[in-house]
């Protein structure tokens, strides 16, 4: 087959997901920055919470286009899902650009029908806040962030 029918995150999800991550942060008093990219790295929303540091843009864009790269959330672990320590984990930064891989938490792919159509990224909290966060906004379009791998 030549062609493929292909699923793409909306403009109405991405704000689905980022009223959900800034109401979050909002009531928790955390001021973050979400960034939600498509399946291709290219940023789709992105917004900053009053008070959020700047060095949050960059972060929360890198963890969302690192997410929907992989296809599988940010954390500290290669691509074959082994510990990385800070050498290799520095070294695959360098190696994919510093703007489209890290080994920090808070980035998870958009996952629908099997398919990954983008991925968020939330910065600003500790990483388990910013983990939950860009959990419960892919949830919140009834998306996953996991692969079923039958």
């Amino acid at each position: 087959m030549y062609v493929a029918n292909a699923k793409r995150l909306t403009l109405a999800g991405a704000r689905k997901m980022m009223s959900t991550a800034m109401g979050i942060a909002e009531k928790e008093n955390i001021p973050i920055a979400v960034a939600i990219a498509d399946a291709g790295g290219h940023l789709i929303a992105m917004e900053r919470s009053d008070g959020g540091r700047f060095h949050t843009v960059h972060s929360s864009t890198t963890k969302a286009v690192c997410a929907a790269s992989n296809k599988r959330p940010t954390t500290a672990k290669g691509a074959q899902a082994q510990p990385l320590d800070t050498t290799h984990a520095i070294g695959l930064a360098l190696a994919a650009g510093p703007e489209r891989w890290t080994a920090m938490e808070g980035g998870y792919p958009i996952i629908v029908d099997g398919e990954c159509i983008g991925g968020i990224g939330v910065s600003g909290g500790n990483w388990e806040f910013d983990d939950r966060v860009a959990r419960a906004a892919v949830e919140a379009i009834g998306a996953g962030f996991l692969i079923d791998k039958k």
